[in-house]
């Protein structure tokens, strides 16, 4: 059975649709014949962008529909998901792919020589709840709308940061694991449901999100450095992943931290 038909007509919800990972991955499944639900924030100045991803998806024969929100808004969560179930509700094929890669969060130290310049509670818990929390609240609302396909995929990013100490990182390297633990609980409740739940760990790649963290250049010239192949990750390199992992042969892959770096931390 050749993947593409497979995959033809299913859907797909990305949480983080506009930009780095998600953007990739939405264009990357439009190939394959998937529908794609985005989830996005942006502000009037990006917009641009967003139609752009949305035209190269339509320009592949799919639905596509894209909900400008901020995806830890538990009402407008409920909100998208019940227009979701109208949506999909006229269709054969429900939910079979689930990305969590959305990236807001805070970048500054715990401790400095500035105690205004220090994280705090609010910035903590806001971190943690769209970095991490969000993807239990988002798995538990399509599940409960019986809106996940058979044997459907969840899929989160994370870094090498979850383990690694980069400056002013540490609120986002406590999200990612916790978005890590979150996906080992999520692929046991759900394994007698045939869905599987795995984290994708990308290599140091350049996206928006990479740009925004201070000391960026010293990641990426470690990272090249450190890689047998002596390049970055790229984008396509995760959307090539899901692909592969979301063929009826990786059923049986499930609550896993999957390295995606071509052996960048091997050395």
């Amino acid at each position: 059975m050749e993947i593409k038909n497979w995959l033809d007509g299913e859907w797909a919800l990305i949480l983080g649709s506009s930009s780095g990972f998600g953007a990739e991955v939405s264009v990357k499944l439009s190939e394959y014949g998937v529908n794609i639900i985005g989830v996005h924030l942006d502000r009037k100045n990006t917009m641009e962008n967003v139609e752009k991803i949305l035209s190269k998806i339509e320009s592949n024969g799919v639905k596509a529909k894209f909900f400008n929100i901020n995806a830890a808004d538990q009402e407008k969560r409920n909100q998208c998901l019940d227009e979701m179930k109208d949506i999909i509700a006229n269709s054969e094929k429900k939910i079979k792919i689930l990305l969590h890669s959305l990236a807001f969060g805070s970048l500054k130290p715990y401790i400095s020589d500035d105690p205004e310049k220090n994280v705090t509670q609010k910035n903590m818990d806001m971190t943690l709840d769209v970095m991490a929390n969000s993807l239990v609240y988002w798995a538990q609302d399509v599940y409960s709308r019986k809106l996940f396909s058979k044997k459907a995929r969840i899929y989160a990013m994370s870094s090498a940061g979850s383990r690694k100490i980069w400056p002013t990182y540490g609120p986002v390297s406590a999200a990612k694991s916790a978005l890590e633990s979150h996906i080992r609980q999520l692929a046991v409740e759900l394994a007698p449901e045939g869905i599987t739940a795995n984290t994708l760990c990308a290599g140091v790649t350049l996206t928006p999100a990479l740009e925004k963290i201070p000391g960026n250049e010293g990641i990426i010239e470690g990272a090249v450095r450190a890689n047998p192949s002596k390049r970055l990750t790229l984008t396509e390199d995760i959307s090539g992943s899901i692909i592969a992992l979301s063929h009826p042969g990786a059923d049986w892959i499930t609550g896993n931290i999957i390295r995606v770096d071509g052996g960048e931390e091997l050395s």
